[in-house]
């Protein structure tokens, strides 16, 4: 009996090795495939010759047009250990309330939003439905084991999307690109990208067609049927590494139909660019505004709430949509601080806020303004 519960014991113990040596195997495996293609390609030929000749580029990279200070990667282990304090605060203190419409018709003439979540927005311009930064992914991180969560479902899944004209990329971070979400949408759809300059590498590396790829340096245009997109500056920084930096363009976009026009900043810091796009390019009948994950140590490339009330004005903004907020905790602010600040600027300056719940869609002619979902009961 003993020698029989010794062989078993064995045989159990080389099953655990074995599965131990599978495990690590599929980890290599992963790290040695999938890892390298979520940070993307590098650019080169023709994609690479537009870069190069960009006014945006010089000594080997992309800069802000108004100098940034940015987190160096020496700080990152203290930065952890700074979000692993007060966790709490920094989540929903119960479920979202998330809102989950049927598609509707878009309507001919107006402009209309639906807010997924963090930026990811879907926007309805004269009948022309364009996606913001789509990411469906659980985690915005190279890993879907590791790195920054959902607080929050997305209120709908991809294959409920509707079908769209155009997804517009501001830049490659994590949070705004998301592998997973392209690799979704080159099959289930037909739309273009437009992206600023260097991203279509990293779109051509995941199998991308090449004349669905539209790349565009600040201040070029392109046209996707009826619908004008401009590439804008931003005050930001770009890199899917941390010692991989600003080796593509970000941006803010503008998009007009033949009356109506909106503008997407994507991420950004405050800076004097926005009166000048403002003036160029505006008035908006709607803006998207980053208004979360802002923090003293980074005050250069993420605007606060009241900060992007300024920058709507500069713009010329009618209906302001705050965006960057509520999903994913990337700062050190309480969850809901954003949202309540806005409010606050927003009264002072007499600027007109849309704040739907995730999910819920928004027209600029009638938005409410009396449910403070983001209290969650109290």
């Amino acid at each position: 009996m003993a020698e029989s519960a010794g062989a078993g014991g064995r045989q159990t113990a080389a099953l655990v090795g074995a599965a131990a040596v599978a495990g690590v195997a599929a980890a290599v495996g992963w790290v040695a495939r999938d890892l390298p293609a979520e940070f993307g390609g590098r650019a080169e030929g023709k994609r690479l010759g537009r870069m190069l000749r960009s006014p945006q580029f010089h000594d080997g990279a992309f800069r802000n047009p108004v100098p940034a200070s940015l987190v160096e990667a020496s700080d990152a282990p203290g930065m952890v250990v700074q979000m692993l304090r007060d966790q709490e605060t920094r989540r929903p203190a119960a479920p979202v309330p998330l809102v989950a419409e049927p598609v509707v018709p878009a309507s001919p003439d107006g402009v209309s939003a639906v807010w997924y979540g963090h930026a990811t927005t879907l926007v309805e311009i004269e009948g022309r439905r364009v996606l913001f930064d789509p990411v469906w992914s659980e985690r915005v991180s190279p890993s879907q084991l590791v790195g920054p969560r959902r607080l929050h479902p997305v209120p709908v899944p991809l294959s409920g999307l509707p079908q769209v004209d155009a997804v517009a990329i501001s830049h490659d971070h994590y949070d705004h690109l998301d592998r997973a979400t392209v690799l979704a949408l080159t099959a289930g759809q037909t739309a273009p990208f437009l992206v600023p300059l260097g991203i279509g590498a990293h779109l051509e590396r995941w199998g991308v067609p090449d004349d669905r790829i539209i790349e565009l340096d600040w201040e070029e245009r392109a046209t996707v049927g009826d619908l004008t997109f401009t590439a804008t500056a931003a005050r930001h920084f770009s890199g899917r590494t941390l010692h991989r930096r600003n080796d593509t363009l970000w941006g803010s976009w503008v998009v007009a139909g033949p009356s109506r026009k909106v503008f997407y900043a994507g991420d950004s810091g405050y800076f004097d660019g926005y009166a000048r796009i403002g003036a160029e390019h505006g008035p908006f009948d709607l803006t998207l505004m980053p208004i979360g994950a802002y923090s003293p140590s980074w005050p250069d490339i993420h605007m606060n709430p009241e900060e992007a009330v300024a920058a709507h004005l500069d713009l010329g903004g009618g209906l302001l949509l705050p965006v960057h907020w509520a999903t994913f905790n990337l700062a050190f602010h309480r969850w809901s601080e954003p949202v309540e600040r806005l409010l606050t600027a927003a009264k002072t300056n007499e600027v007109r806020l849309a704040l739907p719940r995730p999910g819920d869609r928004v027209d600029t002619t009638g938005v409410k303004t009396d449910d403070r979902w983001w209290e969650l009961g109290g």
